[in-house]
């Protein structure tokens, strides 16, 4: 059974057994492609998570009234991106066994690949909804496949053409963005219009969301590795994902690539836990 971290997300201080939500921390970064330190994410996110109020004034909800689990972050052996992204996927599978939702904070992009495996191999039908500023549909980035540039990519190996719907996608090589046109996703670029259409086709099914928080536009969001003009603002991503988390089958979710030193303001890593907080409570039915 996962223990509990000391130091949790504020208002997840629930036992393992009685909640339904279990979030937990996986620091890698050993694939960025620019400017690395989302392995210090998930940490900062826990430490600044205290200047948020547990209470919703968006939902009207608390999250003092719900019951979720924060086992801290994964001892993740930096170096090895295969033993890594076993571990990931060792943890989901003791949380979707347990009949609870895994909620991953990263960390890079990468280690969705871990949580979505375990997730497909419950679930068959699997499908994912994708925020994000870049299309990770690369084939391989500089000769190496698992990349945090190729995420996405290895998730449509898992699960095949039309199971992948991507939103605010405003950047990526010419080949990702043709290869899509081909169909083997749904690109929406540049900003989340369609989504209400998605989660009304997506009904019945289960649903993996992968949230990469440089979907926001940088202004807002500087604290990250790859930062990418034209994208969302908070309120937009905010409102996006309550209506998603709301709206489908979520059996399993992750928020990554806070870089916090990117940011020394901290406004990067607050504008992080609010989403994550909004997320959490958005799962609560």
């Amino acid at each position: 059974m996962l223990n509990k971290n000391v130091m949790t997300f504020i208002g997840c201080d629930a036992e393992y057994n009685e909640s339904e939500i279990v979030l937990f921390g996986a620091p890698f970064d050993s694939t960025t492609s620019y400017r690395p330190g989302a392995r210090f994410g998930s940490q900062a996110i826990r430490n600044e998570s205290y200047g948020l109020e547990t209470y919703s004034p968006y939902q009207g909800k608390d999250l003092t009234d719900y019951k979720i689990f924060d086992s801290g972050d994964l001892e993740l052996p930096i170096g090895d991106t295969e033993k890594v992204l076993a571990e990931i996927q060792d943890c989901t599978e003791i949380i979707l066994s347990s009949g609870k939702i895994p909620f991953m904070i990263g960390g890079e992009h990468l280690v969705t690949l871990g949580s979505v495996r375990a997730a497909a191999e419950k679930y068959p039908d699997l499908h994912i909804i994708h925020f994000d500023a870049h299309a990770d549909l690369r084939e391989d980035y500089l000769g190496v496949q698992y990349s945090h540039a190729c995420v996405l990519r290895r998730c449509w190996e898992l699960l095949g053409d039309d199971r992948i719907y991507q939103f605010g996608i405003r950047s990526g090589d010419r080949e990702e963005f043709r290869w899509a046109r081909e169909g083997h996703v749904k690109m929406h670029k540049f900003n989340l219009d369609g989504l209400a259409e998605v989660i009304e086709k997506l009904q019945g099914k289960p649903v993996y969301i992968t949230l990469d928080l440089d979907v926001l536009d940088p202004s807002v969001f500087p604290g990250t590795g790859t930062p990418e003009a034209g994208g969302v603002t908070f309120v937009e991503l905010m409102n996006a994902v309550i209506q998603t988390a709301q709206g489908v089958n979520v059996v399993g979710c992750d928020v990554n690539e806070l870089s916090p030193v990117y940011d020394p303001s901290g406004v990067s890593t607050a504008v992080a836990g609010k989403i994550i907080r909004e997320f959490l409570l958005a799962l609560q039915v």
